[in-house]
């Protein structure tokens, strides 16, 4: 049976995709059929083919199976601002359902391991009622958590993990994602109080690098536990 999560941050510009790029080479190189989708993006930029953004395409091509960019992301807003927001600008209207809808027709797609990622962080808007969030609820998969790895970071992957909490929805797991080469002052520390309060494996710490696929990256996943 195919496995799949949803990936949320804890905030925006915390690797969501690196991370996402990273898990699904692994499980590639493990021999699974992987696809990714990014149901919704902001950013995207004017191409001969049609809006397209950076993200989904890094999520198509470090997946196995090759899905058409509008499966991918069959939401793409020009403007580098909030999804809710770039939506308004686009005269198109958001909705949690018609999302899970498309996440489901992709996902029918024969594959072993599927990633779906959000924008921004777990309560990012969609429009006035619905929240990215709702879309993890709705699909009812469980969730991993992208902690970047930056001051802060403790009480923005404790207050997103609190909410996943309140909408009863599985933490399968958590990733810190090292920020820069320059590696966090208390790194250990940090690390160590965020394992004692998750209670959810942390599937990697990843280190600051050029490509999802380094050896460095992969060799610091921790996948077993998203197949048990």
């Amino acid at each position: 049976m195919a496995k799949t999560f949803f990936v949320t941050g804890t905030d925006t510009e915390v690797g969501k995709t690196f991370v996402s790029a990273a898990l699904l080479h692994a499980a590639g190189a493990q021999g699974r059929r992987t696809l990714g989708l990014k149901p919704v993006a902001s950013g995207c930029e004017q191409t001969p083919d049609g809006l397209r953004n950076e993200d989904a395409l890094a999520l198509l091509r470090y997946a196995t199976v090759k899905l058409p960019y509008a499966q991918v992301n069959p939401i793409a807003l020009e403007p580098a601002i909030a999804p809710h927001i770039a939506a308004q600008q686009a005269g198109r209207t958001l909705s949690a359902p018609r999302l899970a809808g498309l996440c489901r027709g992709a996902l029918m797609t024969p594959h072993d391991f599927s990633l779906v990622e959000g924008a921004g962080g777990w309560l990012t808007p969609l429009n006035p009622r619905e929240y990215l969030s709702d879309l993890a609820a709705i699909l009812d998969i469980p969730v991993i958590l992208v902690v970047g790895m930056r001051l802060g970071c403790i009480n923005h992957a404790l207050l997103t993990v609190e909410a996943l909490r309140g909408r009863r929805l599985r933490l399968a797991g958590w990733v810190a994602n090292q920020l820069s080469a320059e590696v966090m002052p208390q790194l250990a520390d940090n690390l160590e109080t965020l394992s004692a309060r998750i209670s959810a494996p942390c599937l990697g710490v990843i280190p600051r690098a050029e490509a999802p696929d380094s050896p460095n990256v992969q060799t610091s996943l921790r996948l077993a536990s998203l197949f048990d």
